[in-house]
């Protein structure tokens, strides 16, 4: 398979193909780890933080805001890239084996279909409060968090590039 038909194929756009999937993977042993955000301008932070919650378990899922819940969430300026082209850039990263888009105000119901067996957000979060906590431990899943490289985020960038 060519490199762009690899990462293609980590573009879901099913959440039932997506719990198909995710079951299979189960079935062979392998750690199930879902993560989600808007993930607007990709850059060192994310790269850390993808890394570090691939590192909990064998496949990492990324649930992606859609351009319209991104608007909301962060205002009428953002996203600054489309919904398309952020999920093409996550999927080309290695250590992510699919992403799909969410336009719900939280990935809730993703949660709940694909029943991931780790659930990971930044430590700006308390695990017990993270979306989905009840889901995944229900079924003795864990939820962890991440420490987030300070000075990096989309906002700090965003902010750079007007004020330059």
């Amino acid at each position: 398979m060519s490199h762009h038909n690899s990462i293609l194929a980590k573009i879901h756009t099913s959440n039932q193909d997506l719990a198909q999937l995710v079951k299979q993977w189960q079935h062979e042993g392998k750690k199930v780890v879902f993560t989600n955000g808007c993930f607007d301008l990709l850059h060192r932070g994310h790269v850390d933080y993808l890394a570090k919650a691939a590192d909990c378990g064998n496949k990492l899922i990324i649930g992606v805001n859609t351009d319209a819940s991104v608007s909301t969430l962060k205002g009428p300026n953002r996203p600054i890239q489309d919904q398309q082209s952020r999920l093409q850039i996550l999927a080309s990263l290695q250590c992510v084996d699919a992403v799909i888009l969410f336009d719900e105000q939280t990935p809730y119901n993703l949660i709940k279909t694909i029943e991931p067996d780790v659930l990971v957000k930044g430590s700006d979060y308390e695990p017990q409060n993270i979306v989905g906590y009840d889901v995944v431990t229900a079924k003795g899943g864990e939820v962890k968090t991440i420490d987030f490289i300070p000075g990096f985020s989309t906002s700090d960038i965003e902010r750079k590039i007007k004020n330059s």
